[in-house]
């Protein structure tokens, strides 16, 4: 197949002002601390080793560039999906938007990004300026897409404020999250970007145990099994919130050790013996055998539950971390049995792999810094079915990076 290039429609003169003015909440995006050098990490024979592949994405068509990127995902095809954030570009990085241009480079590529296997553009749509709009794709000549527009359902603003976490799910379907300071939604889209559910209220939010209301939502999944969306949430409430994946319907809901959550209690000091959640409550994920994994960022441990809502055990790594947490993000191993589970830590720069027997530190990988394999706040982490692994930066990062796994006898 052919590589396909798109037009993004609507980016004119106005697009600058638009995007320079927006940037990361920065209360959740402060700078971390460096961990201590008496940290011991264990160490197992047989856990896995990966390398960077330096070579994987292909570079971006017309000249795109990406901002922060906060959700990374995998299709049933090995397909790797993005969102990414086109406000948080700098002046400088969109110079060829300024009217005169400013420089030759670059322009906003639009929120969510489609990769092929080798690293090739093949579908990208949304974004902060369609405007009341949503995209549809017509096919131009055999080399381009022109992304067009129809009316949408969506408030004025058009498209969430801060984009945040993005799953495909088993019917290909396309799941987002808007966890800017008045989004509180999570978006449900066809994989060519028709908009088919929203749950949710924009601009509103009523604490961790409203059963129709988000808070800032981070992350969601889909159980195949079940039909059912599981969303951590999140930035403002504390909770893991489940609905019907077709409908909407709430179903329950559970927060730290499966009990009822609590807004009541402080977690203004981060550590992870606290009763509740921290703020943010940042990923869910479901392994092959029905367990239920939730990060709570703050309080760098991950929980793990039954699927309703009774509590298993807890992991916790990195405890040292005290600005930001280190439960940024999960995904388990592509064995049927998933030995591994990978979280992506952003204040430690660097990927650490457990035992998900025993939720035991095992491994990681990667460092702080700016070149291949290096990190500047991963914040998410992928798996295809051939064990490779994908991850996403988010403050000055601005990237995704491919692992690949390395035979270790």
């Amino acid at each position: 197949m052919r590589m396909k290039y798109f037009k993004w429609l609507g980016t004119g003169f106005g697009l600058l002002a638009l995007l320079a003015g927006c940037s990361p909440d920065s209360a959740v995006e402060s700078m971390p601390q460096e961990q201590p050098s008496t940290a011991a990490v264990s160490s197992a024979s047989d856990s896995p080793q990966y390398e960077v592949d330096a070579s994987w994405p292909q570079p971006l068509p017309n000249d795109w560039i990406l901002g922060q990127v906060s959700g990374i995902a995998i299709d049933g095809e090995d397909n790797v999906w993005i969102i990414q954030r086109p406000r948080t570009l700098t002046e400088h990085e969109l110079g060829a938007v300024q009217n005169p241009p400013a420089t030759d480079c670059c322009y906003p590529a639009p929120s969510v990004i489609v990769f092929n296997p080798a690293g090739e553009v093949i579908n990208a749509w949304g974004g902060p300026t369609w405007n009341q709009s949503g995209p549809s794709l017509t096919e131009g000549d055999e080399d381009t897409v022109i992304v067009e527009t129809s009316n949408w359902d969506i408030p004025e603003d058009g498209w969430p404020a801060q984009e945040h976490g993005i799953f495909v799910d088993y019917e290909e379907n396309v799941w987002i999250g808007g966890n800017g300071s008045s989004d509180h939604v999570v978006l449900k889209f066809t994989a060519e970007g028709e908009h088919l559910l929203t749950i949710g209220q924009w601009n509103e939010t009523r604490g961790s145990n409203d059963t129709q209301h988000l808070g800032r939502p981070a992350d969601i999944t889909v159980d195949p099994e079940t039909n059912e969306v599981y969303i951590a949430d999140g930035y403002r409430n504390r909770r893991v919130i489940v609905f019907d994946a077709h409908t909407g319907e709430y179903k329950r809901h559970w927060g730290a050790y499966g009990n009822a959550p609590d807004d009541s209690i402080d977690i203004s000091v981060l550590s992870p013996t606290t009763e509740s959640w921290h703020n943010p409550v940042h990923a869910v994920r479901i392994a092959n055998d029905g367990l239920v994994y939730v990060a709570d960022r703050g309080g760098s441990r991950i929980h793990v539950f039954d699927k309703d809502g009774t509590f298993v055990q807890e992991g916790v790594f990195a405890p040292w971390t005290t600005v930001q947490g280190a439960a940024w993000d999960i995904e388990l191993s592509n064995d049927p049995e998933q030995q591994w589970l990978f979280a992506a830590d952003g204040a430690n720069m660097k990927v650490w792999i457990l035992r998900r027997e025993d939720m035991e530190v095992v491994g990681s990988f990667g460092h702080g810094g700016r070149q291949a394999g290096q990190f500047n706040w991963v914040h998410n982490i992928a798996s295809d079915s051939f064990g490779n692994l994908y991850t996403a930066e988010v403050n000055t990062g601005k990237r995704v990076q491919k692992f690949v796994p390395v035979a270790t006898n």
